[in-house]
């Protein structure tokens, strides 16, 4: 059924908004709090579509998924035909439809933000998604006759998946090797439960597996097995470097040594994958921040999801401090929302200065100076400046560092002849994704630092690409 509803009309039509779980209820609960479209609500949102000639949203997806042709499927009510449409270029549609800024990529080039509310792109992905998988009939792609060609992936998150899942397509031997006991990477130890349940990244790794792709955990590629042994005695043609950017960064200020002091990396890891979050079945590996005053410090998303998990393992207060107002917020809008609704306190244009504690080691509270906002820096935000005189602290028990990550320095430091920049992120060349070493390429976090999940996954991409034409012709 093809969409006969004038344009004029389609612009004057609503966003649907997603169902979500009441704050009151959702703040001590790790179950997820966006529900989901249903048919109707699904069906109103994709008629919105103007069904442009030149689709901005698909040139602003990083891994090019062809809005219009899912949404006309989604219209004609072939939700399968929709789910297999967006799989020719995304392998991972549950966890993008969940967890990716879509605002800021396919909806901020929808024609219709520009008079309207954007058409809900990933609310329609979700879906789409979770209505394949709900029917059982997940559709596998076509894979292309063996070509002999071995490929190792070092990392099992977004980019590692995504590259994966092309290269299985075009007849490659693809092995994945993961450092944790579960595969996934950031998906499944950096984003918590309420915003994507570990089920959904299994259920996606699994269509990968029945599409060919073989994984293997518990392989610490620089430790277990170095990048010369894989390209030597294992026989691999290629090597795909996506090993992200998981070394933690501190505030270098006093007493970050305190008990109760965490980096957000290892605060959510220990949640989510020491299953914290279902304390008392498992024990809880986590410093008990029941009762307790929880500051975190920092405004991007693992800041939110790092303050929103300790207001559900019960704590008395979860306060997010950040030295810039909350315009400069690089949290989704959609993040920081819930934490306000969920009862998360803000202190805005506040810096920490120093962890306050007691002489036997154990946090008291977070010294922190008031902020003003000067002339713009090097980032195109104001710069934040010190208020003279202006000191003061904030009871805490617990606080979370959420102030960005590194490079892991492992592979690197294993593999002489690997190029690196000043920061120790692995030089790759942008287009190519080669990195100095011939037959190993290099994407995501672990070259351009901390960035989406959806950014890695078009780093996937792209060096899937380069990694077939490599190993197709031999020539470097």
């Amino acid at each position: 059924m093809a969409n006969t509803i004038p344009n004029k009309e389609r612009m004057k039509m609503p966003r649907q908004p997603m169902p979500e779980r009441h704050a009151h209820a959702r703040a001590r609960s790790f179950e997820e709090v966006n529900l989901g479209y249903d048919l109707d609500l699904v069906a109103l949102e994709a008629l919105r579509c103007l069904a442009c000639a030149k689709p901005a949203c698909t040139s602003g997806c990083p891994v090019g998924v062809k809005v219009k042709d899912f949404v006309d499927l989604i219209i004609a009510g072939d939700y399968l035909g929709a789910a297999a449409k967006i799989r020719e270029d995304n392998a991972l549609p549950a966890i993008t439809g969940r967890v990716c800024p879509q605002e800021d990529q396919c909806e901020g080039g929808c024609i219709m933000s520009k008079r309207a509310d954007s058409l809900a792109i990933g609310h329609l992905e979700r879906f789409i998604a979770d209505y394949e998988r709900a029917s059982g009939k997940v559709g596998i792609p076509t894979i292309a006759p063996r070509t002999g060609k071995k490929v190792a992936i070092v990392g099992s998150g977004p980019a590692g998946l995504s590259a994966a899942g092309d290269l299985v397509q075009k007849g490659h031997q693809v092995r994945v090797f993961e450092a944790l006991h579960e595969l996934g990477g950031v998906l499944v130890y950096g984003i918590p439960e309420f915003r994507l349940p570990k089920e959904i990244v299994k259920q996606d790794i699994d269509v990968l597996r029945a599409m060919g792709v073989e994984f293997e955990t518990n392989v610490v590629v620089g430790k277990s097995v170095t990048l010369d042994e894989l390209m030597g005695e294992e026989g691999y043609d290629a090597v795909f470097v996506a090993t992200g950017a998981g070394l933690p960064q501190f505030l270098s200020i006093p007493g970050e040594s305190l008990n109760g002091v965490y980096s957000a990396n290892e605060f959510l890891t220990r949640i989510n994958l020491m299953r914290a979050y279902r304390f008392p079945e498992y024990d809880e590996p986590v410093y008990d921040c029941r009762d307790k005053d929880v500051v975190v410090v920092g405004a991007g998303n693992t800041a939110m999801d790092s303050v929103r998990t300790a207001l559900r393992l019960g704590a008395r207060s979860a306060t997010l401090v950040y030295r810039r107002g909350e315009e400069e917020m690089p949290a989704r809008k959609e993040e920081i929302k819930h934490a306000k609704e969920e009862g998360v306190i803000f202190r805005m244009l506040t810096n920490p200065v120093e962890m306050v504690g007691t002489e036997k080691g154990w946090l008291t509270g977070v010294r922190c100076v008031d902020m003003e906002l000067g002339e713009p820096d090097e980032s195109g935000r104001r710069k934040p400046i010190p208020v003279a005189g202006s000191e003061f602290v904030i009871d805490a028990s617990v606080a979370i560092i959420a102030a960005g990550t590194g490079a892991n320095p492992l592979v690197q430091s294993t593999t002489p002849d690997l190029a690196t920049n000043k920061k120790n992120y692995i030089v790759a060349d942008p287009e190519s994704l080669r990195t100095s070493k011939r037959g190993v390429f290099a994407g995501g976090d672990i070259v351009t630092g901390g960035a989406t999940v959806i950014l890695a996954m078009g780093a996937g991409r792209k060096a899937a690409k380069s990694i077939h034409e490599y190993v197709t012709t031999m020539t470097w």
